[in-house]
């Protein structure tokens, strides 16, 4: 039901989003693969690999959450709560895609840099202040995807465990940035040399 606060067990249409929701991390899958393999022919290197795999558990486990804790707590639809969670859900989606296409094959799932390709400065990446956009998407869809149906335990645990997460990801990715990225003082000592 949608309207009043229902303790009638989780609506039919959260069912909906969520599983929305799924089928958008599939199509995420398949771009990230392709884009995989024309990385890897670039030349491209993987770094991080020990985290990925609890990436995707906790991606997962994120989904699984929001179905089971809003389904088996009985946890209501709050209108003044559920509808603003809607909105950020839908911004959130917004903002992942704005990245994946500005990153165009450059983006992925995982940590592939390829050799001398320049930082992408355009779509969201243009935004100084904002270094990880993709990673704010992660972050308010992983809070607000349970707090449509009042899922508290899960947006919580989600956004505790992303951000422990997040801190290895960002260093691991600046880390490999750093390591195929010339340094503005080697790059002025190839040009004096050149």
């Amino acid at each position: 039901m949608i309207g009043p606060v229902s303790s009638q067990g989780m609506s039919s249409w959260y069912l909906l989003l969520v599983l929305l929701v799924g089928v958008e991390r599939l199509a995420e899958l398949i771009v990230a693969r392709r884009n995989a393999r024309w990385s890897l022919a670039q030349g491209g290197r993987v770094f991080g690999r020990g985290h990925y795999p609890w990436m995707v558990c906790l991606h997962t486990g994120l989904l699984a959450g929001c179905l089971l804790e809003a389904g088996l707590a009985d946890r209501p639809f709050v209108p003044a709560l559920g509808w603003p969670m809607v909105v950020l859900v839908v911004a959130a989606q917004a903002l992942r895609w704005w990245c994946i296409t500005a990153l165009g094959r450059q983006w992925n799932t995982e940590v592939i840099v390829v050799p001398g390709l320049p930082l992408v400065t355009r779509g969201p990446y243009r935004l100084r202040w904002l270094r990880h956009p993709n990673y704010v998407a992660v972050a308010v869809e992983g809070a607000a995807l349970p707090l449509v149906h009042s899922a508290w335990v899960t947006a919580v645990t989600f956004t505790v465990l992303n951000a422990v997460l997040m801190v290895v990801r960002i260093r691991c990715e600046e880390s490999a940035l750093a390591s195929l990225t010339p340094s503005p003082a080697n790059r002025a000592a190839d040009e004096a040399t050149a």
